[in-house]
């Protein structure tokens, strides 16, 4: 059935009844770019003093060859490095282990100690390049390696830029990848936004992240709801910690998801915006620089079909200019063979290209806030916020985002199931997959061979593990099991800890003894 037989039934993506005409502007509609509450954008000038920086996710296999695709990326005009972390190492697992086993370099990176990542960023200066890293229960550690090289390059903290997501709460929430309970992983998070803070002033110590919700099945307006309510989670533990909010608020980050419909999509960004400055300053009076939210974004991988695979360069499309319009500051756009493999290199450099093309060609970088005073945009920016602070409230009324979980979990996956219904019973379209199919076979895309890959991996470990001074490892070990127990930084510890070679599955080991694991 075409929407257009039943045209009493618009709604958005998420259900948002849409109007057939819109003809007077939001009664909300309020202030100018780079102010309060920054609806129209957290700059002035936004993409005409800088364009948002195009940073694309890259890891597979070993630091090697992870190291050479960010190379060949750079050489093609990539603005950021984003970092992609195999599953031993986002749970907390050397390659040796062997709970490792069958899944060492498979969706990202195998990153065991400092060897790999020197090897990771070798040739790549890091004080010339912003760097994120998509972690989560590592993440104190996966950013004590990181400024463990730069320590080695000579780059002084003060000059390292970027981002490591360090978002527990949405890992229970939506995602997995989770090791410890709640408290202590909480106590993680704070841990690292307080070391950034005095250590690493440009860098943002969580990236709260919409984009796992989303891809678990959520409604946009679900998505910012989730999302910014994990934030104030994050902020009101970062003020229990000692933190004053003007030190850390400033430097908090978001990441969302771009998916298909796009005014929607528009009206999402604009909408996160205008809440999370609202609710910054209602509950803590936050100045305007603590009220801003700054995001990156990354365009849909649910969205994405193995059926005529070239079909999601036209979705990473709209979904890319979906995110500018809305005035991202970071952006990552999917290669188009990425639901049969990891992208290859003509992918990858294709999904920047389209960055470029809407950067340099489109015209929409020329003025702020394009669609701003647009009807429908105005409008749906209003009906997202007020479906997104109804569910806030509800989550507030549930005791806040640590208490609320299962809340969180059991309205995403009502909303994905009635997706996944619509679009069986032909009432979504998704072209290629329940309309305008192609019976021949599709073509066959070639991603990276593993060969013999964890088998390097787990050798290089062992020797690293056989050749290190032995007493000063152990002694690293358990400095940062007595600061585990006794409730200091973990931070400094665990910096000291990798630069003596201990590894990530030695220092998670340690953590596992003195914390124990999650059990939903």
């Amino acid at each position: 059935m075409s929407p257009n037989d039943n045209p009493e039934e618009f709604t958005t993506d998420s259900g948002i009844p849409v109007e057939r005409l819109y003809e007077s502007t939001s009664p909300s509609q309020e202030g100018s770019p780079g102010s309060f509450p920054f609806t129209r954008g957290v700059y002035p000038d936004m993409y005409r003093g800088r364009l948002w920086t195009m940073r694309q996710y890259a890891g597979f296999g070993t630091a090697e060859e992870t190291n050479a695709r960010y190379h060949y990326l750079l050489e093609q005009g990539t603005t950021g490095l984003s970092v992609a972390f195999d599953l031993p190492t986002q749970m907390g697992y050397d390659s040796d282990h062997a709970m490792a086993e069958g899944e060492v370099g498979r969706v990202g990176v195998a990153i065991d100690s400092l060897e790999d990542m020197r090897l990771l960023f070798d040739g790549i200066r890091l004080d010339a390049v912003s760097t994120s890293m998509t972690i989560n229960s590592t993440a104190a550690t996966l950013l004590a390696l990181y400024v463990a090289v730069a320590d080695e390059q000579g780059v002084s903290f003060a000059e390292l830029s970027g981002t490591v997501q360090n978002d527990i709460l949405k890992e229970y929430v939506a995602r997995g990848t989770y090791i410890f309970p709640v408290e202590p992983s909480l106590r993680l998070v704070s841990d690292v936004m307080a070391f950034c803070a005095t250590e690493i002033p440009k860098w943002n110590a969580v990236s709260i992240s919409g984009y796992h919700i989303r891809e678990a099945g959520s409604t946009a307006p679900q998505e910012i709801a989730f999302t910014l309510a994990n934030g104030l989670e994050y902020v009101e533990r970062a003020l229990a910690s000692g933190l004053e909010l003007e030190d850390f608020a400033p430097r908090l980050s978001f990441f969302f998801a771009a998916h298909n419909d796009f005014f929607e999509e528009i009206a999402k960004f604009r909408a996160a915006r205008r809440l999370w400055a609202r609710l910054m300053r209602e509950r803590h009076g936050a100045s305007d620089r603590s009220c801003r939210l700054r995001f990156h974004t990354q365009t849909g991988g649910s969205t994405l079909t193995a059926q005529q695979p070239l079909n999601n360069v036209v979705r990473s499309t709209i979904q890319a200019l979906a995110s500018v319009l809305g005035g991202t500051q970071s952006l990552h756009t999917n290669g188009y063979d990425e639901a049969l493999s990891l992208p290859t290199e003509e992918a990858a450099k294709l999904a920047l290209r389209t960055q470029q093309i809407i950067a340099h060609e489109a015209g929409v970088t020329k003025t702020v806030d394009p669609l701003g005073g647009s009807y429908y945009v105005e409008g749906l920016t209003d009906a997202v916020e007020e479906r997104a602070n109804t569910y806030i409230e509800e989550i507030d009324r549930l005791g806040g985002a640590a208490k609320a979980i299962g809340y969180m979990q059991e309205e995403i996956h009502r909303a994905a199931y009635s997706c996944q219904m619509d679009i069986e019973a032909g009432r979504r379209s998704v072209v290629g997959l329940n309309v305008f199919q192609e019976t021949e076979d599709q073509p066959r895309i070639m991603g990276p061979e593993f060969g013999t890959l964890a088998e390097r991996q787990t050798d290089r470990l062992q020797k690293l593990k056989t050749g290190r001074d032995q007493e000063n490892a152990s002694q690293a070990r358990e400095a940062v099991r007595s600061a585990a127990a006794s409730g200091d930084n973990l931070m400094p510890p665990i910096i000291d800890a990798v630069k003596a070679l201990v590894t990530l599955g030695e220092i998670h080991a340690v953590l596992r003894e003195e914390w124990g694991t999650y059990d939903p």
